[in-house]
């Protein structure tokens, strides 16, 4: 049996029947990729690592990092008294490195004032490592990240310590952009001109003016890509006739109405959708939802969009014993591969943390088996396709190898696969962007096939970060330093008479209190959300949606 096989029982309902929802015009639709083989790294029993492929090669080089590097900017954090919190898709060196001081603090220490994470928890992170004194925070993302790091802080009692980017310069972010034009804000003006009970729900990956401006037009609560499917299922809950505006990322709210159709069309009946999804809907409510969600038709992710139909043929051809992984951002035709491919406990749809979890929980369970046959045949490989930025790779070996590391089984290799062209690792000369999409236009971009990793986050780098932490030892350059402060574009400004910037807060508030109040309650649907948040994909069949985490 193939290693991506699992024993399940089938739900009974064809998928394809299920996913046949179109989502854009041919302008719109995803670029074409056309490519056979795509690049990977093994990740072998003994945790050593082989690149196949340039880009991966281009990948694996900064997993192993520089002790010399290491030590250099480990020793600058530390005179600088400063944290950083990093996103999960930071460029890979950088990544390396950062890993590197984070386990070398926890062996020293049991504390670390280093943070690889998703972009709701980098903030959390911050709070914390102030909490233990940190007086600088840098920041490694997006500027809306560093926005939404400030603002979580400042909510905390920390405004007063200052959070650094990595470079003075505007780091955007196409999805995030998408929310600040014109169209989305008349978008918002006439879903609440048409409907009574509306609430925009609006996801985190926005800047804080998104939020503010967006808030005074119509109510608005944050979402992150974990959340997003308990937030709306409660929300409609205590409002039976509400009107949900989805955006600004519109694959993942087409996706959404997908996930729902899917829970109609296979059957589930009043009782099965009290128990495994929320105890306040049946049938009837889940449909009324459903045909009142409308997802704002123009925002997507230049990375996620690349992830297009050409990518899913050959994934469909020539991966058919791999997991496939994808972030809830990616267009309809990678969701769809796995989606069908998590009805049989071989996928996972979801955030960042959701796939590192998944390919975590596999391989254990995968070494746990092989740790109780005592077997000393041929090696077994998963595969798992990463259908999200190439960043994600470096926590996924950090992960690996920590399983690894404390098993008894030498028969379990891991495979990341890149679903992108194994020749497109192309540099540009540009002092804006130092990678762009398009053919021969980036690193690991390509219309021939896919763009694995952002533009955007690559501009923090590993000499960057040096940079900010010399200057905040040195003394005397609060002037330069103050260029790589978050973005204060609401800083003094008021919005129909509220303060901007606290206007923009109260979504993020708002969702703060609802998944508090959701973990603190002890009733059967609480226990029902950890449930399908812990499930394992053994259990996938029981429960379509736990391919989604509904960490609420």
């Amino acid at each position: 049996m193939a290693e991506s096989q699992t024993r399940t029982r089938s739900i009974g309902f064809p998928a394809q029947s299920i996913l046949s929802i179109r989502y854009f015009s041919a302008s719109a639709a995803a670029y074409n990729q056309t490519v056979d083989v795509f690049p990977s790294i093994v990740i072998g029993s003994d945790g050593a690592l082989s690149a196949q492929g340039p880009f991966a090669e281009s990948q694996a080089q900064y997993l192993q990092p520089d002790e010399e590097a290491v030590k250099s900017l480990a020793e600058s954090l530390k005179r600088a008294n400063m944290g950083v919190v990093a996103h999960y898709y930071m460029d890979v060196e950088l990544q390396g490195v950062l890993t590197s001081i984070q386990k070398q603090q926890l062996k020293e220490t049991n504390a670390s004032r280093i943070a690889i994470a998703d972009s709701l928890a980098m903030g959390d992170f911050a709070v914390k490592m102030c909490q233990e004194g940190a007086t600088s925070i840098a920041c490694l993302g997006v500027d809306f990240m560093s926005e939404s790091v400030a603002t979580i802080m400042a909510r905390n009692g920390f405004g007063h310590i200052p959070v650094y980017r990595a470079t003075s310069k505007h780091i955007g972010c196409s999805l995030a952009e998408s929310a600040e034009k014109d169209s989305y804000r008349a978008w918002l003006q006439k879903g609440k001109e048409s409907n009574d009970n509306v609430l925009h729900v609006v996801y985190i990956n926005t800047s804080l003016e998104t939020k503010a401006v967006s808030n005074s037009i119509v109510p608005t609560i944050t979402c992150t890509s974990s959340n997003v499917m308990g937030t709306i299922l409660q929300a409609a809950a205590e409002v039976p006739n509400i009107t949900i505006l989805y955006g600004p990322d519109t694959y993942m709210g087409h996706n959404l109405v997908t996930m729902f159709s899917a829970i109609l069309d296979a059957g589930w009946d009043d009782e099965k959708i009290a128990r495994d999804l929320h105890p306040k809907h049946n049938r009837q409510s889940i449909q009324k939802l459903k045909d009142n969600i409308n997802v704002f038709p123009h925002g997507n992710c230049v990375v996620h969009h690349m992830f297009g139909n050409e990518v899913v043929n050959t994934v469909r051809e020539n991966y058919t014993d791999a997991f496939v992984t994808a972030h809830l951002e990616v267009p309809g035709e990678m969701f769809e591969i796995a989606m069908e491919k998590s009805l049989h406990g071989q996928g996972v749809v979801g955030s960042t943390s959701d796939i590192l979890k998944f390919i975590s929980t596999k391989v254990a369970s995968v070494v746990k088996e092989e740790e109780k046959m005592h077997t000393n045949e041929s090696k077994r490989r998963l595969k798992f396709i990463l259908g999200t930025e190439a960043g994600m790779v470096t926590s996924i070996v950090k992960s690996v190898q920590d399983i690894l590391s404390t098993s008894g089984s030498n028969n379990v290799e891991t495979e990341i696969v890149f679903p992108v062209s194994s020749e497109a690792i192309t540099g540009v000369n540009d002092d804006q962007m130092a990678v762009v999409p398009g053919v021969s236009g980036g690193e690991g971009c390509s219309t021939a096939g896919g763009c694995a990793t952002c533009p955007f986050m690559k501009m923090n780098d590993l000499d960057a970060l040096s940079d900010i932490a010399d200057m905040v030892i040195r003394k005397g350059d609060e002037v330069k330093l103050k260029s790589h402060l978050p973005p204060q574009r609401l800083l003094g400004m008021k919005i129909d008479g509220k303060d901007a910037i606290d206007l923009g807060s109260e979504p993020i508030i708002f969702m703060r209190h609802f998944m508090k109040e959701k973990s603190d309650a002890n009733d059967s649907s609480a226990k029902n959300y950890k449930q399908m948040l812990i499930a394992t994909s053994m259990e996938l069949d029981d429960n379509l949606l736990s391919f989604v985490s509904l960490d609420l």
